[in-house]
């Protein structure tokens, strides 16, 4: 992995829509989508670096159109192995 990208929204319509904007916006694919609970969910998209970068951003906002709440977002370039036992 170059590098992971994380978006945690409140309702899965604003999940899917900032997903949607995401893998349209820039060459990244969804590795995992949780459903943390309390209608929490987080999305996690790889890629290279710049890609990713592009692609929180996009979903940063989309997930606006469909009135959903962000809850957070984050890049983490060349993450480290360990990282990939929590997520898998």
């Amino acid at each position: 992995m170059e590098a992971i990208g994380l978006i945690e929204t409140r309702g899965l319509v604003a999940a899917l829509e900032a997903l949607d904007t995401m893998c349209k916006a820039a060459t990244v694919r969804l590795i995992d989508m949780k459903l943390v609970g309390a209608g929490l969910v987080a999305l996690v998209v790889e890629g290279d670096v710049a890609a990713v970068t592009a692609a929180i951003d996009a979903g940063r906002t989309a997930h606006l159109r469909t009135g959903g709440e962000l809850i957070s977002c984050n890049v983490i370039p060349r993450p480290h192995p360990e990282l990939a036992k929590i997520l898998f």
